[in-house]
Formats: structure tokens, sequence, C-alpha cells
């Protein structure tokens, strides 16, 4: 592979650098102090010597304690501050990111792309541009780890993972998963292809048509029967999906949540949970009526929608 396991591509790969370096080092001074201290103390007062063992000073010795607490009070602020800072970061996705879905499987990575383009155990994207990954599993648990990007994020079954990334580097970059997944887990390696954003047009357009998945989750939303109650001029009184993701919505047990994609699949698959307020418990339960891919492209169909009726 043109790049190293180790090597760096992207912003976010800088900064844990920068943060675990910063963090390595201060926890080696740490150790030095401590084994400074240990060896002073055993020499000055080893057996036999005649340094005196009984005056102690009350007032140094409460200096000490004092700050020694406050030091480490401080340090450890700062460090949470930090790494908070560039996990909050990492959190949401750029506005302009371009969608990628990926379904883990025993043991494979399933690609697709927003045109349809699909990809097993291969990742294309252009470099420069923000990429936002969309993860399910199909199975088992599995954990999504590219070393070069500095980046991993597990995939639970049942729920929809995000992540995003911007490589600034075209290279290919190797992608495993970190969470043992069973006998074939050693085999379940992959590689991210980062490429100048010409020349990713010209493989994405030499690539064969396909459905795409947001309009096959828009034919499914009809073949399914979503939009016997969520279309518009439906008689059945069912919540509006248009513009519904990234809203605030009122649940009837008091709570607020936010239409998230992780929201939007657990609407799908389990309707009784979270039933917003003002709406009767009527939707049916598609978890055995619908696989990972189908509800992937249901949520992909009604992410889409910003205001237009379905």
């Amino acid at each position: 592979m043109s790049g190293a396991f180790w090597s760096r591509a992207g912003a976010h790969a800088e900064s844990f650098d920068r943060l675990f370096a910063v963090l390595t080092g201060f926890s080696v001074l740490i150790l030095l102090l401590v084994a400074g201290l240990i060896i002073g103390f055993s020499i000055r007062f080893r057996s036999g010597s005649k340094v005196t063992r009984h005056k102690v000073s009350r007032l140094v010795h409460r200096e000490i304690e004092i700050g020694w607490i406050a030091a480490t009070a401080i340090v450890a602020l700062f460090f949470f501050w930090w790494t908070t800072s560039a996990n909050l970061q990492q959190a949401g996705a750029p506005a302009d990111a371009m969608e990628i879905h990926i379904e883990a499987k025993q043991w494979m990575w399933k690609a697709s792309h927003p045109d349809g383009t699909r990809e097993l155990s291969t990742l294309h994207v252009p470099a420069g541009r923000p990429v936002a990954l969309y993860l399910n599993s199909q199975d088992v648990i599995h954990s999504f780890f590219v070393p070069a990007f500095r980046l991993k994020q597990d995939v639970v079954p049942g729920r929809t993972a995000t992540m995003w990334f911007e490589a600034d580097k075209p290279g290919t970059y190797p992608l495993l998963c970190a969470e043992y997944c069973g006998t074939g887990h050693s085999k379940m390696l992959g590689e991210i292809v980062v490429m100048e954003p010409g020349d990713f047009a010209a493989w994405l357009d030499s690539r064969p048509e396909g459905a795409g998945l947001i309009a096959a989750g828009r034919a499914l939303f009809t073949s399914a029967g979503c939009s016997g109650c969520h279309a518009a001029g439906s008689a059945v009184h069912a919540p509006e999906l248009a513009g519904l993701y990234g809203r605030q919505v009122p649940l009837a047990d008091g709570r607020v949540v936010t239409a998230d994609a992780a929201y939007i699949q657990d609407s799908i698959l389990l309707p009784r949970r979270d039933i917003v307020a003002g709406y009767a418990p009527i939707m049916p339960d598609f978890a055995d009526l619908l696989d990972e891919e189908e509800v992937a492209a249901l949520v992909a169909y009604i992410r889409s929608l910003k205001g237009d009726t379905p």
C-alpha cells in the first residue's frame, strides 16, 4: 500500500498525535519525578544514615500537600478540556460532507455511495473533502479502524454509528476491524483509497450506475407502506417527515430528543419506545420485515427530505 500503516493523513490525525505526544511527555515527567524522589529518599534515609527522622516541619508538610493537590487538579482540568474539545470537533460532520453508508458483516465492509456505487472492503474518497460515514452492523459488534486517520468507531447491531474525516493526502490506507467479531476477524481487512478530486470524479463516472441509496429508500418508502401514513394528504395522523432530520422532537413522556440517524432508525425498528407527543402509538414494528440495508436506505431517504413533501 502506498500509505504506510501508521502514516498521517488528515487534520484529525495531526491533532491526535499532538495530544498523544503531550500526554506521553507529561507521563514521562511524572514518572521521572516519582522515580527521582524514591531514589533520593532511599539514599538519604537509608539504614545507618545520620539524617534526622523525627523533626518534620508541619507548615512545610501542609504547603506541599496543598500545592500538590492544586497542581494536580489544574493539570487534570486542562487535559480534560483539551481532550473534550478534540472529541467535540469530531462529533459533528460539516454540512457539505459527502455521505457514505457502511455495512459491517462477517467478515467484510460494504460501502454505498450516494449515487448507488457500491464497494466491498474498499472505499474510494476524494482528498480535501469531508466524508461522513453512517455505519451499521448486520450481525455482531465490529469496529471501523483507520490507523492513518487516527479514527476508530464501534459498530453495534441495531444502531447507526456516525463518524467523519477529511483526508488531505492521496494514497491507499489500511482499514481493519478492531473488535473481535468471530473466526474470520483477522481477515476483515480493507483499504481507504484517497484520490485527487478529478481522479475521483473520473473513477465514479466509470463505475456501473446503481439505483442509489436515497432512490432505493424512496421506492421502499412506498412499497413498505410508509407513505400510507406519512405522505401529505394521508388520512392517518402521523408525524411529518419533511425536514425531520436534525430537528428537536418532543416526546409523549416529556423528553425532547434530536432526530439524528439513530433516532430515525430506532423509530422504524422500535416505534413504541419514543412516541412523539400528540400522536397515538399506532406505527407497526418493522424489525422483522426489513433488513439492515433496507433500513439504511429508508434512513438515508428520510434524512434527504429538506422540507419537501415525502
